[in-house]
C-alpha cells in the first residue's frame, strides 16, 4: 500500500523576496501573514498546495546543496492545472505583466491546452487546461 501525502509544500529560492511576493500577488494569490517575512512569504495556491518563497541565504541553510541559478538551469517544472483554456491564458499574460517571461509557445493537443512562464528568478511554471472527459487518463 502506498503512501499518500495530504499536503504539497513547494519551497523555492528566490534573490528578493520582497519581489518574489509581489509578483505573485499580481498573478492573485494571497499570502499567509504569519508565515511571511524578510526571509520568506508564504502563498496558498490551493487546498493541498502551499509555495513557500525562500531568500537564497535562508534555503541555502535549509538544503545545504548548491543552488541552480533557474535563468541558467532548470531543476523543476511546476505545473499547474486550471478549470478553462481561458484561465491558462489569463494566468500566463498576469505573469508576463507582473514582471515575467513567457517560456514556451502556447501548446494546443485538443484536449489539453497549455502555456508557460518564468518567474522573476527564472522558475518554470507550466498552466495547462485539461478536458479529462476527452483524455485517456478518464
Amino acid at each position: 500500500m502506498g503512501r499518500q501525502s495530504k499536503h504539497l509544500y513547494i519551497n523555492l529560492p528566490v534573490k528578493h523576496v520582497n519581489e518574489s511576493k509581489a509578483f505573485f500577488e499580481q498573478l492573485g494569490f494571497d499570502f499567509q501573514q504569519e508565515l511571511t517575512n524578510e526571509h520568506a512569504a508564504c502563498f496558498v495556491m490551493n487546498e493541498t498546495i502551499t509555495v513557500m518563497l525562500l531568500s537564497l541565504k535562508h534555503f541555502q541553510s535549509i538544503s545545504e546543496k548548491e543552488l541552480v541559478d533557474a535563468r541558467n538551469g532548470a531543476e523543476v517544472i511546476i505545473s499547474l492545472q486550471v478549470e478553462t483554456r481561458e484561465e491558462v491564458d489569463e494566468l500566463v499574460e498576469r505573469a508576463i505583466a507582473a514582471g515575467g517571461s513567457p517560456f514556451k509557445e502556447k501548446q494546443d493537443h485538443d484536449f489539453m491546452y497549455g502555456w508557460s512562464f518564468q518567474d522573476r528568478d527564472g522558475h518554470l511554471w507550466e498552466v495547462f487546461y485539461m478536458d479529462e472527459e476527452r483524455s485517456d487518463l478518464s
